[in-house]
């Protein structure tokens, strides 16, 4: 059999060989569209598939809490949520009643017509909400069909999982002792199928395309989760090139296995926090094995995200406290809500936008819509009995807003004390440094904040005027651009003048080519992907940050972006 590669998007690293599962269970696109006369039948039918699919999902649902977290539930929630929304269930009786249709081609031309609505929008998060219906549909068709296909659980040896998709609900009941990977047909980095895999730890390729059309059931594969390439029969000399390559990363996480619980000071003493970024309550299980300090940027967007409603002060409460737990009195910085721009919740109905970076997004939108925050405000202060958390506003430009957010964080404090709800009383305030203009006032801040945390991702592209995620100016995009540093030197030297502390949360952290640019700045606290700790941790506890400081002296001196990397790479202590 002959070797070919199939390229699809990495989205969960990890090398693994396996034979393939080719899982192919009854789907809506399977529908004959038929119409009936015994419509009192067919709603029937109708109304005990939607009873059993919600009796499913709640399983699924408790299954999730067990295993994966209160927030990986909320997406099953979600769908849930879709069966009572009035536009997904009562349309499909309305089919029947007035129009004949069977059970079955109501649910399909409804959800077709939903889904279809998802994948028109412009945002990328939301048209990948498409998935979430069609995984509700394909459960309550299933309910009606007495053919099954091929399911989850007829897996009985390990193997790579074949899929066109995998909804949320199938994710979660994903056994990771017998699927060592998985390929699907369609997918990207924010869907919840890349989430979830993340989670879970296991590798995986989405967007295969029609290259999938090629895998049959039993067929050897080598998958890479990090590259995309999924190989099918893949020769002896490509699975010793591929275990080559293995045995080299092992090796090296052999190496930096030694610095994860070090600290990390530099030759001279000077000591710095890492710490970690997260999006869900799974990712902080494991940041005290991985040499994570504190939870320096907790984005609590995606707990928001994939759900019909916003999640109430319950459900932001549990999350939170888990979290904190996790941590073992460690700090956990929680961002309050940044949603706007790239993430959307059609939920909130916001309003379009020329430019929703620049628009109405993140504190705007909390400090307009008070509810919002406030709910969260209080989530977050009651967890805060359970551990050391941080409250973070992101999106600030100016000291009206810090303003007004510290005037509704006082309200919320009152609030609890009147009900006589346990909260913790003095919690850190801080304020996310990614524009510009809250940059350039940071002295002033520093007199009432009581920390920074500069995000370095959003710092570039508002100081250099540059969409990121434009391929046509992404050479423009660089954190080593001399006004990117100067900005980030005026933060840092505005916190030490009077004893506060600055952290950083953008991918500038966990770069270990920017750490002498770092330490020379004297950036006490540095957040980054877990991946990332011990690499950055070893270049740190090599260095000097005498050595540094003298280097940032050069480094401010020079014009271009190009000039400062270059004498990043060539720096020898």
């Amino acid at each position: 059999m002959t070797e070919r590669v199939l390229q699809g998007l990495g989205v969960s690293a990890g090398i693994r060989t396996g034979k393939a599962f080719v899982y192919a269970p009854v789907r809506l696109t399977d529908v004959e569209k038929k119409k009936t006369q015994d419509t009192d039948t067919e709603v029937e039918r109708l109304r005990k598939a939607k009873t059993a699919c919600e009796a499913e999902l709640q399983v699924l649902i408790e299954k999730a809490q067990r295993t994966l977290g209160e927030e990986k539930a909320v997406i099953l929630k979600g769908q849930i949520s879709f069966l009572q929304d009035p536009t997904f269930y009562p349309p499909m009786e309305k089919l029947i009643v007035s129009e004949q249709w069977t059970a079955e081609s109501a649910i399909y031309q409804v959800v077709t017509q939903i889904a279809a609505l998802f994948e028109s929008m412009k945002n990328e998060y939301m048209r990948e909400r498409a998935a979430d219906v069609r995984d509700v549909g394909n459960r309550m068709f299933a309910q009606l069909c007495e053919r099954k296909g091929t399911q989850l659980s007829d897996i009985g040896e390990p193997v790579i999982l074949v899929a066109d998709d995998l909804t949320p609900s199938d994710t979660v009941q994903l056994d990771k002792k017998l699927v060592l990977g998985f390929v699907t047909r369609i997918g990207g980095k924010t869907s919840h199928t890349a989430i979830l895999a993340n989670s879970l730890g296991i590798a995986a390729i989405l967007g295969l395309g029609d290259g999938i059309d090629q895998i049959q059931h039993g067929d050897e594969l080598l998958i890479d989760g990090s590259t995309g390439n999924c190989i099918l029969n893949p020769t002896a000399s490509t699975k010793e090139s591929y275990h080559a390559l293995m045995q080299r990363d092992e090796a090296e996480k052999a190496e930096l296995l030694a610095y994860v619980d070090r600290d990390a000071v530099t030759k001279d003493g000077f000591r710095v926090e890492l710490a970690a970024n997260i999006g869900t309550v799974e990712e902080s299980v494991s940041l005290l094995s991985q040499g994570a300090e504190a939870v320096g940027l907790y984005r609590t967007e995606f707990l928001f995200m994939g759900q019909s409603q916003m999640p109430d002060e319950e459900t932001q409460y549990k999350a939170y406290r888990q979290v904190a737990e996790a941590m073992k009195g460690r700090p956990v910085v929680i961002r309050t809500l940044d949603i706007g721009g790239d993430k959307e919740l059609p939920y909130l109905d916001l309003p379009k936008e020329m430019n929703p970076f620049l628009g109405y997004r993140a504190i705007r939108l909390c400090l307009d819509r008070k509810e919002l925050l406030i709910t969260q405000l209080r989530a977050i202060l009651r967890a805060g009995v359970h551990g050391d958390v941080k409250i973070m506003f992101p999106m600030i430009s100016g000291m009206e807003e810090w303003r007004q957010a510290k005037e509704i964080y006082e309200l919320v404090r009152e609030q609890l004390s009147q009900e006589g709800v346990p909260y913790a009383d003095s919690v850190e305030l801080g304020i996310m440094i990614e524009i510009p203009s809250a940059a350039l006032l940071a002295s002033r801040f520093a007199k009432e904040v009581d920390f920074f945390s500069i995000g370095t991702n959003d710092l570039v592209q508002y100081t250099v005027a540059v969409d990121r995620m434009n391929e046509k100016v992404a050479y423009l995009y660089d954190y080593f651009h001399p006004a990117v540093i100067r900005l980030i030197k005026t933060v840092i030297d505005a916190s030490n003048a009077v004893g506060k502390w600055s952290g950083m949360c953008g991918s500038m952290a966990g770069d270990p080519i920017a750490a002498p640019l770092l330490l020379g700045l004297g950036l006490h606290e540095w957040s980054m992907a877990a991946s990332s700790l011990s690499k950055v941790k070893k270049v740190i506890t090599d260095l000097n940050r005498s050595d540094c400081e003298s280097l940032v002296e050069r480094i401010l001196e020079m014009d271009t972006a190009a000039e400062v990397r270059e004498a990043l790479l060539a720096f020898k202590p």
